[in-house]
């Protein structure tokens, strides 16, 4: 399945004031993920029609500066009641040593706060271009949320 982000609405932000340092058209995207890593004090905050179906309204990419792996951050709009399906399967799709993701219910919004290293998510390559790893994330995101969605047997 391939995502296509021409339509996205991309900013580029400061992690340290959270403002919008410039918006970005999808051409930012054939940037290489490297780039993150040659601005740190940046992340990509993306919001697609791709999302809705998946249950997120925007995605966060950033270099995380103690670990350097490549965090996203999403709000995920599915039921608490889902909480042990969720955390088995990013257990079972998350291939690293260290701790693979943050999941925590937030009862204000209703949704899930899901923090992940895309460093640990299959088919990953540090020479990929930013579009293809908000490609990575979708695929990524719509394998959970089918996951959850599949009636247990």
């Amino acid at each position: 399945m391939e995502a296509n982000f021409s339509n996205a609405y991309i900013e580029r932000c400061s992690k340290e004031t959270e403002t919008m340092i410039a918006n970005e058209s999808s051409s930012f995207l054939n940037q290489p993920i490297i780039y993150l890593k040659e601005h740190k004090n940046e992340f990509i905050y993306v919001e697609s029609a791709l999302f809705d179906d998946i249950g997120v309204e925007g995605i966060s990419l950033e270099v995380d500066d103690v670990f350097g792996t490549y965090d996203v951050m999403l709000g995920l709009k599915l039921q608490k009641k889902f909480d042990k399906i969720i955390r088995e399967h990013l257990n079972n799709s998350l291939d690293g040593e260290a701790s693979k993701f943050d999941l925590m219910f937030s009862q204000d919004d209703g949704l899930w706060d899901l923090n992940f290293a895309l460093n640990y998510v299959a088919g990953f390559q540090e020479d990929m271009s930013i579009g293809d790893a908000f490609q990575l994330i979708h695929h990524f995101l719509f394998n959970l949320v089918e996951a959850v969605k599949k009636p247990t047997s």
